[in-house]
């Protein structure tokens, strides 16, 4: 992965620029500053933990560590920001468990469609063993896992019609993530899988690049892709959380003491974050509704039946993979 890099000269030397701006920043007075990127508005839940992160590593260490949050991607795209945490070059971001998966393929697990049962099914899961390994997954990667965040339940939202059966996506180009979980999932409903950077959705939605994208209530309305796609349906394929991940090479200069309390500010956003999430679901539906969006909720069986070519697929290509997944099925 890491070789990767190296054959895109362009990014690279932009990455490197990026990097340049961060590394100058200064800890004076003893303070130790932590930068923390994302691409996420101001206005999403998962911002605002991240700020209640921020306020808890501040009073924990008595002002000593300030963690400084950059969002709507000032500091680069999500995968850049990955990126720079494996040099370095930047502290914190967070990251879907999507993209992730990119860098620690062990996490790939929480992409896979219908995976958890229920709400408290999947609680069990990333609050357990399975969870704990999954959050140090990538730190042969440079890329330490504090805690997941909820990032709700994923569904398609289109343009021009809505999705009532996995027939339904035959033929349309829906965006996904930078995921090959993701692509094998909408290939599996027979749709075209078009991989779009978030933060150039929106224009691409309007140029009908794509014709459908797929997320949860909150993103649809930060990102006002609402204004373009009128049909949401909420099949919710998918339940990927989010992760606050920070760069080992940091980690790894932190005292016993940072860490500890660092951790602990992680854990308390995590816990404040899942009540600001289920507060915004509701307002975002609300929302929804006013702008004239039709919202349907289609039949979950055809989607389940479907997403099984994907298990099908897993069982001889990733035998590991699949135990992982039978493990969670029966937890």
């Amino acid at each position: 992965m890491w070789k990767a890099k190296w054959n895109r000269p362009l990014h690279y030397l932009g990455l490197l620029s990026v990097a340049a701006i961060l590394i100058s920043c200064s800890t004076p007075g003893g303070v130790r500053v932590l930068k923390l990127g994302h691409g996420l508005d101001t206005s999403h839940p998962v911002h605002e933990a991240m700020l209640f992160l921020a306020k808890k590593a501040k009073e924990k260490l008595g002002g000593k560590m300030i963690v400084q949050v950059y969002p709507n991607q000032q500091l680069g795209t999500e995968r850049e920001l990955v990126e720079l945490l494996q040099i370095g070059s930047l502290s914190m971001t967070k990251v879907s468990t999507a993209a992730m998966e990119g860098f620690a393929p062990e996490i790939k697990i929480l992409g896979q469609p219908y995976l958890f049962r229920d709400d408290a099914h999947q609680a069990r899961v990333l609050e357990g063993p399975i969870g704990e390994q999954l959050l140090a997954a990538g730190e042969k990667y440079w890329l330490k896992g504090l805690c997941f965040y909820d990032a709700g339940k994923r569904s398609f939202y289109t343009k021009n019609t809505p999705v009532e059966k996995p027939e339904d996506i035959q033929g349309l180009k829906i965006r996904v993530m930078e995921s090959p979980t993701a692509v094998n999932m909408v290939q599996s409903f027979g749709g075209s899988p078009t991989p779009v950077s978030f933060g150039e959705l929106y224009t691409a939605l309007q140029q009908g690049i794509v014709d459908g994208a797929e997320n949860n209530p909150p993103s649809l309305v930060t990102s006002r892709h609402y204004e373009v796609c009128k049909y949401y349906s909420l099949n919710e394929h998918t339940a990927i959380p989010d992760m606050m991940i920070v760069s080992t090479k940091v980690w790894d200069i932190l005292s016993d003491e940072e860490r500890v309390w660092l951790q602990e500010a992680a854990d308390e956003s995590a816990v404040y974050q899942y009540k600001l999430w289920e507060e915004s679901v509701a307002e975002s539906m609300r929302i929804l509704d006013e702008a004239g969006v039709q919202v349907t909720y289609p039949d979950k069986e055809p989607f389940r039946k479907e997403a099984e070519k994907v298990y099908e697929l897993m069982k001889t290509a990733d035998p590991e993979m699949y135990a992982l997944v039978q493990e969670i099925r029966n937890y």
